[in-house]
């Protein structure tokens, strides 16, 4: 664990270097106030400090003020060292945003049980955020796919399509449903189909951007934004994403699957600032379009219809 060393006597510093060395951590040690804050708001800083409270620039309790105000990232564990001992200095120090107090001289066992205390915490902490992040993550994606769900897939288009509106931008919308993939459940399981689910997932995501969106709308459609997506380029695009579905058989348990999808497109540019639901009714025709045509193709949505001869 790295940690950080704040104390601008130079004995004090050494002596602190060497006790904190032996027990294994990683030492980042400064004689400035405005050092150690400048350490500790890094975004890879060090999560552990040790400010003595009286320093050069900034003093014990102004670094603690201005890491509780600026670091955005995990938390810091952050105890002030101090020859004061009165109640008021210790509720001064905490208050400045220290987590822990601990007077000079100390035994270094007591600085290294307080540090294994501040660890504890650091790691209470990141469990918490663990867990956090893993719910949003739940949220908000597929449990099959892992691609964004219906819910996140259209909250993102609808931002999406505000932005594009402001900067006078276009965003290609794409509705891609795999053909004839009831036949694949009633034939191999549902399992087999949650396989092929699974990989025209991966497929589709290898074929985008990273700053584009892919996800699974419901059942075996996929709704797929395209940020930035020039109209001259938007079929192109959508016949890249057919031809990755389509490409090369899905190797399940039972052996290869070929797949096929049907596409229905859009961009956004041609439908002026329209909502999201009626982009995605624009975009629902042109697929049932691509549907009729005998599968496997684009079709493109205009305000006019649906374009065949695609």
């Amino acid at each position: 664990m790295k940690i950080l060393i704040a104390d601008d006597e130079p004995v004090s510093l050494q002596l602190l270097r060497r006790t904190l060395e032996r027990a294994d951590y990683e030492v980042v040690a400064v004689t400035d106030g405005h050092e150690a804050a400048a350490q500790l708001c890094l975004p890879d800083g060090p999560r552990l400090a040790l400010l003595d409270w009286m320093m050069p620039g900034l003093d014990g309790p102004g670094v603690c003020r201005v890491v509780r105000q600026k670091r955005s990232q995990r938390y810091v564990h952050i105890v002030l060292l101090t020859a004061r001992n009165s109640k008021e200095d210790i509720v001064e120090g905490l208050e400045s945003g220290a987590d822990d107090y601990l007077i000079k001289p100390f035994h270094p066992a007591e600085l290294k049980a307080r540090l294994r205390t501040g660890l504890r915490i650091l790691q209470l902490e990141d469990k918490l955020v663990e867990a956090r992040e893993d719910m949003r993550f739940k949220a908000t994606h597929d449990a099959l796919t892992s691609l964004l769900n219906r819910g996140a897939i259209m909250e993102l288009l609808a931002r999406e399509l505000s932005r594009t509106a402001r900067e006078n931008g276009n965003t290609t919308v794409l509705l891609a449903d795999l053909d004839h993939f009831k036949n694949v459940n009633d034939t191999h399981g549902h399992p087999v189909g949650d396989e092929v689910l699974c990989e025209v997932a991966r497929r589709l995501l290898w074929s985008v951007r990273s700053y584009d969106l892919v996800g699974r709308y419901g059942g075996e459609e996929f709704l797929v934004v395209l940020n930035n997506c020039d109209i001259d380029n938007a079929m192109e695009r959508a016949e890249e994403l057919r031809q990755s579905v389509a490409r090369s058989p899905v190797s399940t348990a039972n052996g290869p699957i070929p797949v096929t999808a049907s596409v229905g497109v859009l961009s956004s540019r041609q439908w002026e600032s329209l909502p999201a639901e009626d982009i995605l009714r624009g975009v629902d025709a042109a697929l049932y379009a691509a549907k009729a045509a005998g599968r496997n193709c684009c079709r493109l949505a205009t305000p006019a219809g649906v374009e065949l001869n695609q």
